[in-house]
């Protein structure tokens, strides 16, 4: 595809709901990249992953064929959930993160087939909290079991934390995977790649 140009499965921007730094080895003119659903809800009991339209999906924008990188923002309570859909789509897809429990794992990683996993990327927002929000409502409830005013968000500072990732030129698959976490609460790491 000449530089500069999109087809219709080439959105111009990828954003996903978490920080999820992706660089190239060089850079593209164009990054190409697939429309079809990069960020998945899932439900322990019935996995909508596990459907045929949605594995579908994943066969209608191959890997290096109609893009040059895949990226998956999985959103899902359970960790074993996001681990075998990590391996399902493992070969196929550049990154899969997952998100929804607001703690970041430890579990970031190149799987066999060559795609970028971790588990939960965490929350970008103050750690000095309950889930991002000011902790005194929710301490009330949990002891209470009455709500007594209504979720503030917290405001001291904030930690961003995600994962970042190097994708082949060649394979649009993980070259390199670190986790990223800045800020006041948490133990800074910043990828040694980056530096």
């Amino acid at each position: 595809m000449p530089a500069g140009t999109t087809s219709s499965c080439v959105p111009p921007i990828i954003r996903p709901a978490r920080p999820v730094a992706v660089r190239t080895s060089s850079l593209p003119a164009t990054v190409r990249a697939c429309s079809s659903p990069t960020s998945w809800a899932a439900s322990s009991c019935i996995p909508s992953w596990t459907t045929p339209s949605r594995r579908g999906n994943l066969a209608s924008c191959p890997l290096g064929e109609q893009a040059d990188a895949v990226v998956f923002d999985f959103h899902a309570e359970a960790t074993s959930e996001k681990q075998c859909f990590g391996h399902f789509v493992d070969g196929r897809a550049s990154v899969v993160v997952g998100t929804h429990t607001h703690v970041p794992t430890a579990d970031c990683q190149i799987l066999n087939g060559g795609t970028a996993y971790m588990s939960d990327a965490g929350m970008c927002g103050d750690y000095d909290s309950s889930l991002g929000m000011d902790k005194e409502e929710p301490l009330n409830r949990f002891i209470s079991k009455m709500p007594k005013g209504r979720f503030e968000a917290a405001s001291g500072p904030a930690t961003i934390c995600g994962m970042a990732v190097e994708i082949s030129d060649r394979t649009g698959l993980a070259e390199k995977v670190a986790p990223l976490r800045l800020g006041p609460r948490l133990a800074e790491t910043v990828p040694d790649f980056w530096r």
